[in-house]
């Protein structure tokens, strides 16, 4: 047991995070097989993709806090040029400018890197000043988050930019803010809320007065939240069956691979079949926050808990979309979902968890 342990903390990796991560892999590749239609092109495509994010899950393990400090700059300057190219010359796609495209290489989403990039930045500001932070380091901590909150939901994207800010907020609240200034902050965003109304896009209001009402227009804005919730009803305790949900096989259900890929677990796996994916879900949670636990300085703590904070609000926000009970903002489901950035991006920030407690005798006490 001990040599076992000695090798994986040589290749500073956690086994039972690893564990928990690789079964939820392979139960979103069965979901995503039935999906997508029965098609191995995709699940070849999402296999080759969450291969490529468990090496970089692998490689950022290996370094150091220290180093990954250092680079906190790094990373959050140059996410923050590549949105702003976005901006220029980003590609086009379903009405939003949200990817650069590589000629023959990739084509990929800036703002997912983001979602790191940011709280490695506040983590390592935050992580060199006395905590509590005082009011001239948040409105440090403002601007930094601003400028590419600002850049996302221009793009526009909603989902992402609202994703990037609750991972910063998550780094404020650990860096150990009192109750008084929380308060003062929620009312100033509830304030705000009238602001942000207006400056929405026509399709981002319909989503809302859709979710307030889906029934309003059945056939329109009202038709993804309205299969989707019939698509996890119609499933029961048990479910259809694999490959037997008529929502999504007979292609009622939209985007049924991506973001509403819970429509098809529920139809086909049932209340059962959800409740084990949530609970590994929960899982995955729970051990990260042990792990974020073990860290030895403030960077680790901050940036390991904002990580496994905002991977938990990740998986809320889905499963809360898809059921109908928050507004449909586009946001995947963890390593169920297809996609590439995405999965690339929370596995590096599985890496960089496991880095910050594998290295935690490293460090200076």
């Amino acid at each position: 047991m001990s040599r076992r342990k000695s090798l994986w903390m040589r290749v500073h990796l956690d086994p039972w995070l690893v564990l928990l991560l690789l079964v939820l892999m392979g139960a979103g590749l069965v979901v995503l097989y039935s999906a997508s239609g029965q098609s191995m092109v995709v699940v070849e495509a999402q296999a080759l993709r969450l291969g490529v994010a468990l090496m970089v899950m692998f490689v950022l393990a290996q370094l150091s806090p220290v180093t990954l400090m250092r680079w906190s700059p790094l990373a959050y300057g140059g996410t923050l040029l590549m949105l702003v190219a976005v901006e220029v010359m980003g590609d086009v796609g379903m009405g939003a400018k949200r990817w650069l495209v590589i000629p023959g290489v990739m084509r990929f989403q800036p703002s997912e890197l983001m979602k790191l990039a940011m709280p490695m930045m506040l983590a390592a500001y935050l992580g060199r000043r006395q905590l509590p932070p005082r009011l001239p380091d948040l409105l440090v901590c403002a601007l930094i988050l601003a400028v590419p909150v600002v850049l996302i939901a221009r793009q526009p994207d909603l989902g992402t930019s609202l994703l990037v800010a609750t991972a910063a907020v998550f780094v404020v609240l650990l860096a150990g803010l009192s109750w008084r200034f929380i308060a003062f902050l929620s009312v100033l965003v509830a304030s705000a809320l009238p602001l942000l109304w207006m400056n929405m896009h026509d399709y981002q209001r319909q989503r809302v007065l859709t979710f307030l009402n889906p029934e309003s227009d059945p056939l329109g804005a009202g038709w993804n939240i309205i299969q989707s919730t019939t698509a996890i009803g119609s499933g029961g305790v048990f479910g259809k069956g694999w490959l037997e949900g008529t929502q999504s096989q007979l292609e009622f259900l939209p985007e049924r691979h991506t973001d509403f890929i819970v429509a098809v677990l529920g139809e086909e796996f049932g209340l059962v079949g959800m409740l084990l994916v949530l609970c590994l879900y929960l899982l995955i949670v729970a051990r990260g926050l042990w792990l974020s636990n073990g860290a030895q300085d403030s960077f680790g703590r901050l940036l390991a808990g904002s990580i496994i904070l905002t991977f938990f609000i990740y998986v809320f926000v889905n499963v809360g979309m898809v059921s109908g009970i928050l507004p449909v903002v586009g946001v995947p489901l963890p390593l169920v979902s297809f996609g590439g950035t995405s999965s690339v991006t929370l596995m590096a920030g599985f890496g960089i968890l496991m880095s910050i407690h594998s290295h935690r005798r490293l460090l200076p006490r």
